[in-house]
């Protein structure tokens, strides 16, 4: 049995990825669109090419990301990946320490630069009182 992709609910996915409102888009379709319309959309199984490809422009994300995802079939990509991957978890956490040591060496970087902005202001400080007292 061939389950066939559901366009729409495709729509309804990238556009909550994005972070995207049902009324923005709507807005960004044009006048005639409005949140209803864009909710109705969504639960079309087939969108028409012309509108898809509105669609597309407006998230910036191709017609075929719509017309050929497959929640189930990416969800088994995934799954298989983890499952059969060849490299060992260290991997995966030493990529994670070490984007936490990165982290953690911007943080004193911005302390210091924030420290070094507050001396400064200091002696500019002390500067306008000298001025102000002569």
């Amino acid at each position: 049995m061939e389950q066939k992709i559901h366009q729409g609910r495709n729509v309804k996915r990238f556009r909550e990825m994005l972070g995207i409102k049902q009324e923005s888009l709507a807005f960004d379709l044009g006048e005639e669109w409005n949140q209803k319309k864009i909710s109705m959309l969504e639960q079309k199984d087939v969108i028409e090419d012309d509108l898809l490809k509105q669609i597309s422009e407006a998230l910036k994300i191709p017609v075929q990301a719509f017309q050929n995802f497959d929640e189930e079939a990416v969800i088994n990509i995934i799954s298989n990946t983890f499952d059969h991957c060849q490299q060992p978890a260290s991997v995966f956490y030493n990529s994670t320490i070490n984007q936490i040591d990165q982290f953690l060496k911007l943080h004193e970087e911005k302390i210091a630069l924030y420290e070094r902005m507050l001396k400064e202001k200091e002696e500019m400080m002390q500067r306008l009182e000298r001025l102000l007292n002569k």
